[in-house]
């Protein structure tokens, strides 16, 4: 059995495995109150319309988080093909100029990927990365004197772009899906739990069947959907299955280092070439 597939196993059934731990203590009272005769409920149509409350509300939720987190599956990728549109447009000036300031940007291009990684797992201040692509103004500037307006009008529109893309982000992070709804719909899974502990099902076993795998849904999608709620909530480099991918700008990081790397030894190599 290899790494990565227990990585994917780890990451499929993350929440699974923070919710059976609560599900003891609540078998646990179930129990206890079976010994002590507690249980005083009978299945009726109340308590099936308390289930299915509970259920719409559930859907309620989960389809306000989807069409948020679909949006910002996109995000990441948006970010590194503006970040390479910049990177693609400098080279131009680069190839057409020989200019000192391109190749500084590509190294501020680098150094702003790399922080806007450790950003995404709260390794950066919003504020730092927010400045950092304010700092681009000043390449800008040394560009207008190199090459033709559109160049660097293009290059504005991109630095807008991930300015409005970085400050949508931290808007995600920073704020939850309307909490009224989560007050109830925790409110109802509560009522719900408590109500199949005091539920009277004969046979016993039968009883404490339902009570687990109700617990284990309701508990299941309350973390799912608080999960879902904010994709981009890093912990640490070992994303789990509903965080959004940040392969995209990882993959950019790396080709941005390629690209450099093999521009400085071909200007390396052509200087050697001169002075011999």
């Amino acid at each position: 059995m290899n790494k990565s597939f227990l990585s994917t196993l780890a990451r499929r059934w993350h929440l699974a495995l923070q919710v059976a731990p609560l599900l003891i203590p609540i078998l646990g009272v179930k129990l206890f109150f079976h010994w002590m005769e507690w249980e005083f409920l009978s299945l009726n149509p109340l308590f099936t319309s308390l289930v299915a409350a509970t259920t719409f509300l559930m859907g309620f939720l989960i389809t306000g988080v989807i069409a948020d987190y679909k949006e910002s599956e996109k995000i990441p990728t948006e970010i590194a093909s503006s970040i390479e549109v910049l990177y693609d447009e400098s080279y131009i000036i680069d190839k057409n100029k020989n200019s000192q300031v391109s190749r500084a940007f590509h190294g501020f291009l680098l150094d702003f990927t790399s922080k806007l990684n450790n950003w995404f797992y709260r390794k950066e201040k919003t504020k730092n990365v927010l400045e950092h692509i304010s700092a681009m103004n000043d390449y800008f500037a040394e560009f207008e004197t190199l090459t033709q307006a559109n160049f660097v009008t293009r290059m504005k529109q991109e630095q807008n772009n991930l300015r409005k893309l970085i400050t949508r982000i931290h808007t995600i992070r920073e704020t939850t899906f309307v909490q009224s709804a989560y007050t109830i719909v925790e409110a109802l899974s509560f009522f719900l739990i408590m109500g199949m502990i005091f539920l009277k099902l004969e046979p016993f076993y039968e009883s404490v069947f339902f009570v687990a795998l109700v617990s284990l849904i309701v508990l299941y999608m309350i973390f799912l959907i608080k999960d879902l709620d904010n994709p981009f909530d890093y912990m640490s480099h070992d994303e789990t299955a509903t965080e959004v991918s940040l392969k995209p700008l990882h993959d950019l990081e790396l080709r941005l280092k390629e690209k450099i790397s093999e521009k400085r030894k071909l200007i390396n190599h052509l200087h050697s070439y001169t002075y011999t």
